[in-house]
Formats: structure tokens, C-alpha cells, sequence
């Protein structure tokens, strides 16, 4: 009986150790054919569960011309996804007592913020990171002002905020904001995560990248991120380049003025260490309430999001980490000129699925490379 039961677990051993390098081929196979498919220069991917890093592989080029690998080390800029860094942010100044969610933004800024449409209703800064505070991203102003390229941006992040928030700024108008009481309706802001960072940066007596590297980057050893193109080593920066049709374009480096909703720098390699962090394993830079906190669901069925392409029940919001899948699955996506990326943890298969691409693609040909993302899911929840 003894050698039976022995027989028996040396088998399923041997059985989960097949399917699990059988499912690491099929990731590999995948990614590799998806994006020779899609027309993307370089790719990188990772999936990982609490026990660490359980794949990581990088395909084509950080640098086409020079013939440069893209691998989990590569850097490049995350686009939206920073929202998920400036959430812990957030969350770390508030574990700080320096900061408390529920409070009227006024208390800690230099300059007066009022929905002008309800002057008489506070802006908290749990409306700003679940984008219910009324402020809105008024085009072209965001786009037109914000993107610095060529380098970082020159203007000042409270400047930029205070023209666009402050009657009689150079930016202002009533229709920065939305006629809506704050807290009732969400709307992405991208204005709103950047006052959040603002906040942070208010509160703490730092620029959010140097808090940022204070408490978070240095104590997970993460030799490849920061917020700022100067913060980091351009020896290892991605090239960026859009694709359209057949002809593939570079899409020069560039800064954020705003830069809390979407400015930081990293790697595969480095954001995994970021996540696993988050879900409880390995190095812990957020107490077990302030993660708690992060990932805490703030909609209702009630709640009405306008501007998500998801209804209230499969759509909610933590500080800055969103949730869909009936809320199983946790993180942000990120787009922006020449990047795509995404970052989630599902909480029932315990696996968390990061992806970064160099190239902006047509709209259809990133549809059709993104149903690649059921498929990595399922085979992730077959390594070990």
C-alpha cells in the first residue's frame, strides 16, 4: 500500500510537472505568433502567483534598427498603468497619517478646487481615485498640453493643475468639470489621478518620484523604474513606434506634465516585483490594511460609470486599481503613443498576467492580439 500511495504521488508529479512546461511551450508558441501577427516590434510578458515569477520571456526588439532585444528588463513607459503606482502612493500617505481619503482635497492644497456646477460640495480624494470627482479631461487641452516630446516636461505639475482647476487660469473653464454632484457619476480622469499624485506630493513634502523611489523602488531593489525620463537608464529605454498598415513610424520619447496619471518608467521584470509585493508576497512596502484598502471595491449597483465600457456590476474601482470580471480580476491597462500595456492579478486563479508592447497598433489589429489574453490566463493557471 505504501509503495502504491508512493507510485501515486511520484505520477501526479510527474503529470503537473508535463502540463505545466507542456503550458509554458503554448505561452511561448502564442506570444511568439501573436506578435509576429499583430506587426509588434517588441514584447515582453510575465505571469506570476504568491510563490514568485512563474514565466517571464521577452520577443522581438527594444531597438528594431539596431537589432536590440526586447526582454523583461527592457524599460519603457507604462502609460495608465502608473495610476496602479500613484494609488500605492497614495495609499503609503495614508498609512503615514498624513493623508486621510475622506477629507476635503482643499485642506491640503494652495489653491481653492470647486466644481463650479456644486461650489458647495467637497472633492475628496477617494472621488479622485475612483474617478468620481467631477474633473474631467477637456480635449485638446490634455492632450495638447500635457505630452512633452522630446524629453520631460518643462512645466510645473501644480502650475499646469492650478491654470487648469482655478478660475482665471490660463486653462480653466466650467467644463473641466462635469455637471454632475461629486461622487454620484464617474468619469476617467486622467487630470483627477494627476492632482492625486499633486496631493501626495503636498502632503509629504517630496515630488512624487523621489517619494516614490524612498518607499517603494529602492526597498524591492527595482534598478529599472522611476518616473521620470531622467530618473532612469535611457541605455535601456524601448524605442517606441506606431504601426499603420504597412509603414511603421518612431514616436519620439516623451514627458508628462501630468505625469501621476501615466509618467512611470519600468520593466516586466520590475512591475512584477511591484505586483507580488501588492498581493502579499515576497518584500511588503503597504501594511496588510492599506493593500486591503487599495483593492477595496468603492461602486454599487446604483453607482452609473459614463464613461467605462463596463456596466456597475462587472465594473468597480479601488485607488486607482480597477476591477472587472465580477471583480476577479484587479490591475490597469495603459495606452499611450507607441505603448500598450496591461498588469492584472485574478484573485480566484491566484496568477497575475503582465504584458508590454513597444508598438501603437490599428484599433482591429489591437482587438484581435488582445483575445490572446483568455488564452494566457487559462494556461497561466496551469504552471506551478
Amino acid at each position: 500500500m505504501k509503495t502504491w500511495k508512493l507510485f501515486t504521488l511520484a505520477l501526479t508529479f510527474i503529470i503537473t510537472k508535463v502540463a505545466a512546461q507542456d503550458a509554458s511551450h503554448q505561452i511561448d508558441s502564442l506570444l511568439k505568433a501573436r506578435t509576429e501577427t499583430a506587426g509588434i516590434v517588441g514584447l515582453s510578458a510575465a505571469i506570476i502567483s504568491d510563490k514568485g515569477v512563474l514565466w517571464s520571456k521577452g520577443y522581438g526588439y527594444a531597438d528594431k534598427e539596431k537589432q536590440i532585444p526586447y526582454t523583461p528588463e527592457t524599460i519603457m513607459n507604462i502609460g495608465s498603468v502608473s495610476k496602479s503606482i500613484t494609488g500605492i502612493c497614495v495609499m503609503r500617505a495614508v498609512q503615514e497619517n498624513k493623508l486621510s481619503l475622506d477629507e476635503d482635497i482643499n485642506k491640503y492644497l494652495p489653491f481653492k478646487v470647486q466644481n463650479p456646477y456644486f461650489p458647495g460640495d467637497k472633492i475628496t480624494m477617494r472621488q479622485l481615485v475612483v474617478h468620481t470627482s467631477g474633473i474631467q479631461d477637456r480635449e485638446p487641452v490634455y492632450s495638447d498640453t500635457s505630452y512633452y516630446y522630446g524629453g520631460d516636461a518643462k512645466i510645473p505639475l501644480g502650475e499646469f493643475l492650478k491654470d487648469y482647476l482655478v478660475p482665471k487660469g490660463r486653462f480653466y473653464q466650467d467644463s473641466n468639470f462635469v455637471k454632475a454632484k461629486p461622487g454620484t457619476e464617474s468619469y476617467y480622469s486622467n487630470i483627477g489621478a494627476a492632482l492625486a499624485g499633486y496631493i501626495v506630493e503636498r502632503v509629504t513634502g517630496m515630488k512624487l518620484n523621489e517619494y516614490s523611489k524612498k518607499f517603494l523602488f529602492d526597498p524591492l531593489n527595482l534598478k529599472n523604474t522611476g518616473w521620470l525620463l531622467s530618473d532612469i537608464d535611457t541605455g535601456k529605454h524601448s524605442r517606441l513606434y506606431e504601426r499603420k498598415g504597412d509603414t511603421l513610424s518612431l514616436v519620439r520619447w516623451y514627458g508628462l506634465v501630468t505625469y501621476p496619471d501615466g509618467g512611470v518608467r519600468t520593466s516586466v521584470s520590475d512591475l512584477s516585483k511591484i505586483l507580488l509585493s501588492i498581493i502579499g508576497s515576497g518584500k511588503q512596502i503597504l501594511s496588510a490594511k492599506s493593500r486591503a484598502e487599495l483593492w477595496r471595491p468603492n461602486f454599487t449597483a446604483t453607482d452609473k460609470p459614463i464613461n467605462y465600457n463596463y456596466d456597475a456590476i462587472n465594473y468597480n474601482e479601488g485607488v486607482f486599481w480597477s476591477m472587472n470580471d465580477l471583480m476577479r480580476k484587479i490591475g490597469h491597462i495603459g495606452r499611450d503613443p507607441g505603448i500598450n500595456t496591461y498588469m492584472y492579478y485574478d484573485k480566484s486563479l491566484k496568477r497575475g498576467l503582465i504584458i508590454f508592447y513597444n508598438t501603437s497598433i490599428p484599433y482591429k489589429d489591437r482587438q484581435q492580439f488582445e483575445t490572446v489574453y483568455d488564452q494566457l490566463w487559462h494556461l497561466a493557471s496551469l504552471l506551478k
